[in-house]
């Protein structure tokens, strides 16, 4: 009951959680509006977190000032892939039949060249640095002010995002695209339009999380995947194309893993995601928060 009580566990798991937020959006974003299966989410943040690194190490740039440079590249990223390939899949009828498994193995590739072009420029060695390390006195929790400052961005990101969908027009149009395509399309929304300003910006956001994680962890070519899949789980958690579910699921998976790791082990952390993706696709396939599988 004590471990329960703990308000260093409690932090932990909203800081866990918070990660998961900013890392799973961009993701349940892309799916959500092109049903792209985009298994390269992580190595954006391993892009954004290289960006963040370079220019603290080279410049003394701050990751709070940086990300924004990382945003602006990550999604001129993706406005180049979406442009120069995704939008070809949806032009070719015989390519938009398979659309969920071309897409997979498009990332998977796409994937497998960021993680080696990484490599190449900047050596498999991990990196790191310190920024924002100071440990400070939260009621009986002690935390460092980076993991303070990933929470309070989470915070204000998730509020923008629910205000965004809510009152702004492409907000609008992103969630009627998600609803169902081809009626948003006769209702006059730009479809085109939309979908690359969602790929763009689940591309910023996936970079976004990388410069935050460049505060607190170590850097590295190969650090993406284990993000992909909570990105994964957390999709799955909150229903496919369930925007306002996936941060709550994101929450709930930083509360399970966090908790987990607690009460038995930090080796079993890997046991406890896949586990929790497993049993959910058996029981609940559209997501524990998720509706029934969409009709396109």
């Amino acid at each position: 009951m004590q471990i329960l009580l703990s308000g260093q566990l409690l932090f932990a798991a909203l800081v866990t959680g918070a990660v998961y937020v900013l890392v799973a959006f961009g993701l349940n974003l892309v799916y959500g509006t092109l049903r792209l299966l985009n298994v390269a989410h992580g190595e954006i943040v391993m892009v954004g977190a290289y960006t963040s690194f370079w220019l603290f190490t080279l410049a003394h740039i701050s990751p709070l000032i940086s990300l924004f440079a990382a945003i602006a590249l990550a999604a001129a990223l993706g406005a180049a892939i979406y442009l120069g390939l995704v939008r070809r899949l949806f032009a070719s009828p015989r390519l938009l039949q398979r659309l969920e498994a071309n897409s997979l193995l498009l990332f998977f590739a796409f994937s497998i060249v960021l993680q080696n072009v990484a490599a190449l420029l900047f050596q498999p060695t991990p990196r790191a640095y310190q920024y924002l390390d100071r440990v400070i006195q939260l009621g009986n929790a002690s935390v460092t002010e980076n993991r303070l400052v990933i929470l309070i961005v989470a915070v204000v990101l998730c509020i923008a995002i629910i205000l965004f969908l809510r009152l702004h027009i492409y907000g609008l149009a992103i969630k009627a695209l998600i609803q169902h395509r081809e009626a948003a399309s006769v209702v006059g929304i730009d479809v085109e339009k939309v979908q690359l300003l969602s790929f763009c910006l689940g591309f910023g956001l996936a970079a976004l999380a990388g410069s935050l994680l460049s505060m607190t962890e170590q850097i590295s070519p190969f650090m993406g995947f284990p993000y992909t899949i909570a990105a994964f789980v957390v999709v799955i958690l909150g229903g496919l194309g369930n925007l306002v579910g996936g941060m709550v699921a994101s929450l709930l998976l930083g509360v399970i893993e966090t908790y987990g790791v607690a009460f038995t082990s930090s080796s079993l952390r890997s046991v406890l995601i896949y586990g929790i993706f497993i049993l959910v696709l058996m029981i609940r396939p559209q997501g524990l928060l998720g509706s029934r599988m969409i009709v396109r």
